[in-house]
């Protein structure tokens, strides 16, 4: 019973934290482009649908950033609630130590800790075209800058005028091949169009240039190799393509290659390990201290219950409003810790990738470990 009615309150409890920053949330970037929204309602739509629909796509981005804050929130606020109506004095005389009473508190924890990594590796991967879109392009169709990129395998830098994410499309592609690969005195690869093909049967991966415009007379020249494979083909010696089309070998993804660091963001562990592995990215460090962040997450959310449950378990401290304050001191002294950790990781400066990720727990579990007698009382 007892078990029951704590697990009760700290779900509620949670409920009633997440709900109302998410509704908070809305309400602020809801209010800031509603223009756009309604805009885009007249034309697909009623406006609470169309806003429903993308904001249900963002909670699911919102749930995997707070988690670990709001279970803490939620853990502290209910043993304080139980100490202000010696509920817990009481559950103490009748012999239950202060372990066993809070046990379905952290048992919940660990469960809302895991559902958060499922989230982030199963759930939002398959829905992050969404998750990308913006409150002025929701129905992907709408062309946004995009910013050049080397493809460090093949030396060639992807660049062009505009992207169009619901065609996987390149306006006025401008690829700048190599001096290595200019055989026919040209380093720039330009067309009205370039679309991403992802890798099928024997076709590789890369983007088809229609409407060519530059060079010209590519159409009777042979493909152009490096380092034996085929990197540029052209319809001379490649059957599937058409007069005035050729075909860049790439394994930077559409995906990749649009979205920038939020597909970084966005992408499950497996994701970013094969990324690290694809020579055509060259993924800097941060994307390392990221992977390493991924595996520790779970354990950096148990470990900041830790911390604060023995904050509240002391019998100085009944106030939920001083419990609640506590536990937004501790939050940001140790989100700022791992932060910094992470940012000298990400640039190298003093540690390596991995310890930069494993640092903020190399330094909170002993602390943890060293307040967790109140635990035990």
């Amino acid at each position: 019973i007892i078990d029951r009615y704590l697990l009760m309150q700290f779900l509620k409890v949670f409920v009633i934290c997440f709900f109302s920053l998410t509704g908070l949330y809305i309400v602020i970037d809801g209010f800031s482009y509603l223009d756009e929204f309604m805009s885009y309602a007249d034309k697909h739509g009623k406006l609470l649908p169309v806003m429903g629909e993308y904001y249900a796509y963002k909670s699911l981005s919102f749930f995997d950033r707070t988690s670990g804050i709001l279970t803490l929130i939620a853990a502290m606020f209910t043993v304080t609630w139980i100490q202000r109506h010696n509920e817990l004095t009481a559950l103490e005389a009748a012999g239950l130590s202060r372990g066993r009473i809070i046990k379905p508190v952290i048992v919940a924890v660990g469960i809302i800790s895991l559902l958060a990594a499922l989230n982030r590796e199963m759930v939002i991967p398959r829905v992050r075209g969404s998750l990308g879109r913006t409150p002025q392009n929701l129905d992907g169709k709408t062309s946004q800058s995009l910013e050049p990129k080397y493809d460090n395998a093949t030396n060639i830098m992807l660049r062009g005028a505009e992207t169009i994410a619901d065609e996987q499309c390149i306006v006025k592609p401008d690829f700048v091949l190599p001096p290595e690969m200019a055989a026919y005195g040209k380093q720039h690869i330009m067309a009205d169009r370039a679309y991403y093909r992802p890798a099928f049967g024997d076709k590789p991966a890369g983007y088809l240039f229609d409407q060519l415009q530059q060079p010209k007379s590519l159409d009777h020249q042979a493909s152009i190799e490096q380092d034996g494979k085929r990197v540029l083909l052209t319809p001379r010696d490649t059957p599937w393509l058409k007069s005035q089309q050729c075909f860049v070998v790439s394994g930077v993804s559409y995906e990749q290659l649009q979205a920038g660091s939020s597909w970084q963001n966005y992408s499950s562990l497996s994701e970013l390990i094969a990324g690290l592995r694809n020579p055509s990215l060259g993924f800097s460090e941060d994307v390392r201290v990221a992977i390493h962040s991924r595996l520790v997450q779970p354990l950096l959310d148990v470990t900041l219950l830790f911390l604060g449950l023995p904050l509240v378990l002391s019998r100085k401290n009944r106030n939920m409003f001083l419990a609640i304050g506590l536990s937004v001191i501790l939050v940001v002294w140790f989100m700022g810790l791992t932060m910094a950790c992470q940012f000298l990781g990400s640039n190298y400066y003093l540690v390596s990738p991995a310890l930069a990720a494993w640092l903020p727990l190399m330094i909170f579990i002993p602390w943890a470990a060293g307040t967790a007698d109140v635990l035990l009382e």
